[in-house]
């Protein structure tokens, strides 16, 4: 009995020997990854704290402090490692960090470092999406920004970024829905001026292919977002080809309300003057004869049908 209880002693003794020895390599590891931390390696300050805290565990209640330690502190390397990664523009790589890192802090319980990476993670989205665009990548560029309005569909900005990216793209209609949710969202001047110039273009196709109807509908659309000159002298000028003499007068009328300086328009007011004359409107046919019949260039004929309108 007394030989049996001897043995236990020293398996006893033994034990505390190696939990002793561990202890002191868990300590010295983790003291080493302090130094790589202060240092700035922080995948060797990874490493290190990693295995110190393996160590530790082993070393039950003697090695819980240092485990607290270690985990206090992993999370926080991985996050600035993720830094480091997007810093480089390793946009990929970081997201994958900044993920790592929030599981990190969820296992060991660091809220800070799950705040910090989880707000992070949209702005390297969108650094990404940025970057691709500014590269003029525009389809993985519209990819990135798909994402990011899928996750935030009250980003507006990013959907009017993805409405650009998608134009450049050719994708027409997806543009089309894109600056319309932008324009919901915060971006309404300038979603509605590119909308505008998105049907502005496909009226004057529309006009070239002799499509006069479809090319008036496309003004019309056009002036319902952003009005403008132009978009109202290509419906006149479709609504003249068929020979719808009262749109085209309105459209005209209207051109001038917006552009009255414009080089053209002492040409216009004599097209105004002939459609209303056509129209049989004498009054207003006088009325605009009147205002260019000085005109070195129309006044010849202005004067001449001014005579003839008041016999």
């Amino acid at each position: 009995m007394k030989k049996i209880i001897l043995t236990l002693a020293a398996v006893v003794l033994s034990a505390g020997l190696m939990s002793a020895q561990d202890m002191a390599q868990a300590t010295e590891t983790a003291k080493n990854a302090n130094e790589a931390l202060v240092a700035k390696d922080y995948a060797k300050a990874l490493e290190g704290f990693k295995e110190a805290l393996t160590l530790a565990q082993a070393c039950g209640e003697e090695g819980e402090e240092l485990v607290g330690t270690c985990k206090s502190v992993i999370p926080s390397i991985v996050l600035s490692i993720a830094k480091n990664e997007i810093k480089e523009a390793k946009y990929d790589e970081g997201i994958a960090k900044l993920e790592e890192a929030i599981k990190a802090a969820e296992e060991f319980e660091n809220d800070d470092v799950i705040g910090e990476a989880a707000t992070l993670i949209p702005q390297v989205k969108k650094q990404k999406a940025t970057a691709l665009f500014n590269d003029k990548d525009y389809a993985a560029a519209a990819e990135a920004f798909k994402e990011i309005v899928a996750a935030d569909p009250e980003d507006g900005a990013s959907a009017l970024r993805l409405a650009m990216a998608l134009t450049n793209t050719g994708d027409k209609e997806g543009s089309i829905a894109a600056f319309k949710q932008a324009a919901e969202h915060g971006q309404a001047a300038n979603a509605n001026k590119q909308l505008a110039n998105i049907y502005l273009k496909d009226a004057q196709a529309l006009l070239k292919e002799k499509k006069f109807k479809e090319a008036i509908a496309a003004c019309e659309e056009s002036n319902g977002f952003v009005e403008s000159a132009n978009a109202y002298k290509l419906a006149a000028s479709a609504a003249s080809q068929l020979k719808d003499n009262a749109k085209a007068i309105g459209f005209y009328e209207k051109y001038l309300a917006i552009d009255p300086s414009a080089k053209d328009a002492n040409g216009i007011i004599t097209t105004l003057a002939v459609l209303y004359q056509q129209s049989g409107n004498k009054a207003k046919a006088i009325e605009y004869y009147t205002k260019v019949q000085n005109d070195p260039q129309y006044g010849a004929t202005a004067k001449q049908q001014l005579e003839a309108l008041k016999k």
